[in-house]
């Protein structure tokens, strides 16, 4: 069985959250699930952007967290990811950054508002905060653990996982999917602009609030059954 073409997915999505200006360092990572195969890839851990190859993504079987594929140890957040996988199979793709806005906002332990066109047109609402880890959540199965607060809060949401396809974890950072790996970044581009946007905002307003029939028709019109905005394929 080739992981080939997934592999080279998964190191082309890494490579655009550096290219965006969303990873420093080593700090962040991208996978993407081939649920037909029961597997997915991840960016290995701590090894540099510039060092990384398509050969270097290490895939993992979803159920069991087994290498599958790769000689290299699988980024540390891989149990989150593949947490969020086997919960929600429509999922294809998540990334993990620990880009400068949406950082802000976890470790401040605060959703961020829509509170313009901008942010309505990728999120139909605020970006939600998971709740805070326990002390035996965070000695045992940390990253599993992480994986499963995620997951819970998504289940309090209810409905669509892609009406707002990213959430904070307190005093750590976003967790962003998509459809498959490129959507996951490009969802993730989007967090980190209206972050940024939310903050300049409430520092010259603090009181600055959206009405949620703009928010509606933002959303509305980019995604769903009424979309009309863009070319028809």
């Amino acid at each position: 069985m080739s992981f080939k073409k997934l592999k080279e997915r998964v190191w082309r999505a890494n490579q655009d959250l550096v290219q965006a200006g969303l990873v420093t360092l080593t700090f962040g990572n991208a996978s993407e699930a081939d649920p037909q195969k029961g597997v997915a890839a991840i960016k290995p851990s701590g090894v540099s952007y510039d060092q990384l190859e398509p050969e270097d993504m290490v895939v993992l079987s979803i159920k069991t967290g087994e290498r599958v594929e790769g000689s290299l140890n699988p980024s540390s957040d891989a149990p989150t990811h593949l947490a969020v996988y086997r919960a929600f199979p429509s999922i294809g793709g998540i990334t993990h950054t620990h880009s400068s806005f949406a950082t802000a906002w976890a470790q401040s332990c605060r959703e961020i508002p829509c509170l313009g066109t901008t942010h309505a047109d990728h999120f139909n609402g605020p970006v939600p905060l998971t709740r805070d880890l326990s002390s035996e959540e965070i000695k045992e199965a940390y990253e599993e653990n992480t994986g499963k607060i995620i997951v819970e809060r998504l289940n309090m949401a209810g409905g669509d996982v892609f009406q707002v396809p990213a959430v904070l974890v307190p005093h750590h950072g976003p967790f962003v999917w998509g459809r498959d790996s490129a959507e996951a970044v490009e969802n993730s581009i989007a967090l980190e602009t209206v972050a940024g946007m939310a903050l300049h905002t409430l520092a010259l307003n603090a009181k600055a609030e959206m009405p949620q029939n703009l928010l509606e028709k933002h959303f509305s019109r980019k995604h769903g059954p009424t979309a009309y905005y863009g070319q028809k394929d």
